[in-house]
């Protein structure tokens, strides 16, 4: 099935997304981090938390962070919940290479892994992994159903997937401060820091398409997953998944 944000696409409306997107993150990976921090008010941090949260009761042992990018939930993920092996996968080596100087900074290089993967395509072996973790990515695939799909072959059984989106707040005042901020701000912002100003419009885009709350629930329920349920955090601007193989 077609979603909507797989059309919308960062440079482009034609040509394959997962290109587009890989030299998108490419390009900006230098001021990726800073631009994070700054649009969220460093509230990004405390969404990361409670997403690991979910996974600490399960104390799973192996981790796959898909769309990894410079690391930022890797490292969070390996140091509250320490586990034997975290493998980072992401389709942009810029990004990547950011989060393995990070990684060496932390003193982590002996847990997390990084390898250059397409989420749809995955180069993994099945049910290989306690718990899957998605932060701010998955609006990115370029196929949604593919990308579950695959998530879902090499987690192992009663494993635990863990994704963590921006959204669309729902309720007034919210929602219109949002809208200003979405089409005004962020722009603007990335506009300034990155110097890629289709890149920060291609953001608020992809979150306004992207399938938020009970739909992206059900979504994730056609991929096999159970248990499925989210939560939305700061007034709707981030949506938490969970659900279990």
């Amino acid at each position: 099935m077609d979603y909507p944000q797989e059309k919308i696409k960062p440079y482009s409306t034609e040509g394959k997304k997962s290109v587009q997107v890989e030299q998108m993150f490419d390009h900006i990976a230098p001021a990726y981090d800073q631009l994070n921090h700054t649009l969220s008010l460093h509230i990004d941090k405390c969404w990361r938390r409670k997403a690991i949260q979910m996974l600490k009761p399960f104390s799973p042992h192996r981790i796959l962070d898909v769309a990894t990018g410079t690391g930022d939930f890797a490292i969070q993920a390996a140091q509250l919940l320490q586990p034997e092996f975290l493998l980072g996968i992401d389709i942009s080596d810029g990004m990547m290479q950011i989060g393995k100087e990070k990684v060496k900074e932390a003193g982590l290089e002996k847990n997390i892994h990084f390898l250059k993967d397409d989420c749809t395509q995955l180069s993994l072996t099945s049910s290989q992994f306690d718990a899957i973790t998605v932060a701010f990515g998955i609006r990115n695939f370029e196929d949604l159903d593919a990308g579950l799909s695959e998530m879902y072959r090499v987690l192992k059984e009663a494993g635990h997937l863990v994704i963590l989106e921006l959204s669309e707040p729902q309720s007034f005042p919210m929602k219109q401060l949002y809208q200003v901020y979405s089409k005004v701000v962020i722009p603007t912002i990335g506009r300034i820091f990155s110097k890629d100003r289709k890149a920060y419009h291609y953001l608020p885009e992809s979150i306004k398409a992207f399938p938020q709350g009970e739909v992206m629930t059900g979504i994730i329920r056609k991929a096999g997953f159970r248990e499925v349920r989210f939560k939305r955090l700061t007034f709707g601007i981030c949506t938490l998944y969970f659900a279990t193989k």
